[in-house]
This record gives structure tokens, sequence and C-alpha cells, in this order.
């Protein structure tokens, strides 16, 4: 074992949070150490998450023609035999790219890098088992978190990652399902449903509570059912799994707690993430994570129980958002090294990228009707606007909650093409608690979607009392 080396932050995990928090320590002039135990940088978001899932997405809607079928019919693809290899060809460049940018970035801020497996030996001392087995202590003033989240994988589930998977298995698809079951209604699960039922694969969708996406407004999750059911894609909402087995002939059948069958060729298990946490020897530290492997933090400061240790990220649990992780990493960094940090804001976008995509920031109408506050609420179809006609659209709509008595923008809800970007426009009005008028009184280009928020602002508006 060698001598033991000191730094001022030593970070735990090259994901978004953690990229963000050693960029922000270098940045301050400390010294930064990045401890990363895969094979290249850059965390779940880059390798089995976010930037993979979305790269699948966009490559399922280019190879398909869905986003021409409103004009040319559902039989209209861009290529008739979408093989699996056609799928990984894309997110293979796409993650090179993104290792090769976040490696330049650490090197141009002179971030060291560390890949290996961490463990604390005590509260400032951490030890490294490298890939070729050797072992290195390190040291430091303060410590961030930010290690991620795996698939929760149950006993009763038989992965074998070649018919059942977890949601990093099924990114080395080998084959193109003949029909898939999807286990979990929240938003990988959806997500993934979504994005194979765009490539004519039969989808049925399993999930214990009643509804899809509770977290989301109803009106939105309405849509999106509708929009589904419409794909063909079969909803077993409600329903308890018994037991999951593997064919020997090939194939899968689950059996509900209910009697209910299904029968299907694949499985993608996406129902829960834990924390990645078992392997850090976090007692020796003086933490302890939750039954799901997370940990608790101060939700201003992103401290842990332990002074000098804060987490950010997946592992702290909801939302578990790369854009969020990355603003919880640099905050945490700031208040670590003792140096100023905004407060992070009440409010932040959400992004869902299913198809459609779904984006919400703000109030749902089920909080605002659960806190007593009047309101009203304006409606947009994208199909309303030139743009939407022009771009084929016959589904997708934007929901704008105003509060009656101050006027002031509560919530806007969208599901649909581009859902992710526009939600932009709202989230800068909600959070400098502007009215409803920004929106009637501004011009907005044309022809957008972003004409939307006029229509929607109108629709309210007319409903309301004058100011």
């Amino acid at each position: 074992m060698s001598s033991m080396r000191h730094y001022d932050l030593i970070v735990i995990g090259s994901g978004p949070g953690g990229r963000r928090a050693a960029i922000q320590g270098a940045k301050f002039g400390r010294t930064v150490l990045v401890v990363e135990k895969g094979r290249r940088v850059g965390g779940v978001s880059v390798h089995t998450g976010t930037i993979p899932s979305k790269t699948l997405r966009e490559t399922a809607l280019n190879l398909s023609g869905w986003r021409e079928r409103g004009f040319y019919g559902r039989s209209y693809r861009v290529k008739q035999d979408i093989t699996a290899e056609d799928l990984r060809k894309r997110l293979h460049l796409t993650l090179d790219h993104e290792v090769e940018v976040l490696e330049h970035q650490f090197t141009r801020n002179s971030v060291q890098t560390l890949k290996g497996a961490a463990k604390f030996v005590d509260p400032n001392t951490i030890e490294v088992t490298l890939e070729d087995g050797a072992v290195h202590q390190y040291s430091a003033e303060k410590f961030i978190l930010t290690v991620g989240s795996q698939p929760y994988r149950p006993s009763y589930v038989p992965f074998d990652g070649k018919t059942v998977f977890d949601s990093d298995d099924i990114l080395d698809l080998q084959r193109m399902p003949k029909t898939l079951a999807v286990v979990g209604g929240g938003v990988i699960g959806v997500e993934y449903a979504t994005i194979f039922s765009v490539l004519d694969v039969p989808i049925t969708l399993i999930e214990a509570r009643e509804t899809v996406l509770d977290f989301v407004d109803q009106e939105l999750v309405a849509e999106l059912m509708h929009d589904l059911r419409d794909r063909g894609v079969v909803l077993r909402l409600g329903c308890t799994i018994k037991s999951v087995k593997r064919n020997k002939g090939g194939g899968c059948v689950i059996v509900m707690e209910n009697g209910r069958v299904v029968r299907c060729d694949m499985i993608l298990f996406a129902a829960g993430r834990t924390g990645a946490t078992a392997a850090l020897n976090l007692a020796a530290a003086g933490l302890e994570a939750d039954s799901r492997g997370r940990l608790v933090v101060d939700s201003n400061t992103f401290q842990t129980a332990v002074p000098h240790i804060y987490a950010a990220g997946d592992v702290i649990g909801f939302p578990s958002l790369a854009s969020t992780s990355m603003e919880q990493g640099r905050i945490a960094a700031c208040h670590a090294l003792g140096e100023s940090a905004f407060e992070p804001p009440k409010f932040f976008p959400y992004g869902i990228y299913a198809v459609p995509e779904i984006s919400t920031i703000g109030l749902t109408e089920e909080e605002v009707k659960a806190a007593g506050t009047p309101y009203e609420v304006g409606i947009a179809r994208f199909r309303e606007t030139s743009r939407g006609h022009i771009m084929g659209l016959d589904s997708g709509m934007m929901k704008m909650i105003v509060d009656l008595k101050t006027r002031r923008l509560l919530g806007v809800h969208i599901i649909g093409e581009g859902a992710t970007e526009l939600i932009h426009i709202g989230q800068a009005v909600l959070n400098l608690q502007g009215p409803l008028e920004y929106f009637v009184e501004n011009t907005f280009n044309f022809p957008t979607l972003a004409e939307a928020y006029k229509i929607a602002a109108l629709d309210a508006w007319n409903r309301m009392a004058p100011p």
C-alpha cells in the first residue's frame, strides 16, 4: 500500500452531480480527486441512464419515421427492418463523445481522476481498490458522495440479460423483442415502454398502482394513457406480480396476484432503483443509508449527518434527475468548501422522455386543490397552433394553472413534441413570480409551438375577472 495523498475535496462518483461538484471545487482553487469505479468516467447518467435512454429514444423516432406518420400514415417507416444493432450503433457514438467531453473538462480544470472502488476507512480516509488489485488510501478535508443508483432487482425475477432485463441490461439488447412486458409505471418504465412502442413492438405495461406517473398532473396522465391505448399498448394497472418465469422453449410468463397472466417474448423490469452505497462502508464514516441505500441530507446544503461529508444526485432520492443532480453537486461543493451559494429554486422542471414527451413545473391541479387556492386553468392543444399543423401533430397539449387572486402562474404542464424544451419559458415566469398577463401581452414567434403559451393564457384569461 502506497503512502497516503491528501486533497481538499474527494468526490466519489463522476455522474452529473460529481462532475459539477468536482469542477466547482477546482474553480475555487482547491485540490480535487474524483474516484469512479466504472471503466470510464460519466457515471450512470452517461453509461446506463439519461444519455443512453434518450439516445435510444431519438434513434427509434428517427428510424421509425414516427414524427412523419401524421402525414404519411401509421405504416410509414424510414427503415423497414430495424435491428438491435441499429439502436446500439448510435448509442456507442454518443457515449464516446460524452466521455471525451467530460475527460477534457476534468483535465482543463486540473481535476484528478482515479478508476477504482472506494470505501471509507474512517471519516476522513478512503481506500481505493484499482482494477489491477492495488490498494491505495486517500484522505480529504471534505467529501461529496455522488455514487448514483442501480436498478432494484428483486429475488423473484429471474434476470438473465437475454430475455429478462433491468434498465441497465436492456442497453445491450442483442435482438428486437417480438413482444415486451414492461414492469413499472414510473419514469423509466414509461420511457422504455413508449420507445419500444414507437418501434412497433407490442407492449404490455404492468404497474401495481392504479395509475402511472402518479406525481404528474393527472390530466396529462390521462392524455398519455389515452395515447398509449390508441397505439395498442396494453395497460395492466393495479396489478401486483405473483411470479415471473422463463419458459424453456423461449419467452416468459408473468402471473399476477389477481390471476391474470401476461405471456411475452421479453421482460423489462423497471420498478425502482436503489442507492449504490452498499460497498462504501458508510459505518466507518459514521453514516447509515436507508433501506433503499439512500442518504439523508439537508435540503439546502446537501450536508449529511457527518458535517464534512455531503451527498447529491440519485443517492439522496427524489427527484433523481440529471439536471437537478448537477445543481445539487455544485451547491454541495460551495457549502463544503465554505463558499457562497444560491439557494436551490423552489420549482424546477421535470422532464420525462417518453413518446410523447412530458415536462412539468410548479404545482399540479391536484396540489392546488389540496391547498385550497382559488385558481383557473388554461389549455392549448398543439393542433391549434400553425406550427403543430405544419409538423403534423394531432396530439399534445399545454396546461397552465393560475392563482385567481394574485394572477400569478402556479404551474405549467406539457405533453407532446418538444415539451422538455418548451417548459423553460414557464420556468422563468414561474420563478420570477410573473402574472398571467405576461403571456397575454407579449409576442411569440410565429409559427412556433411556444405560441401555445399565449393560447393557454388567453383561455384562462377569458374566464377570469379583469385585474
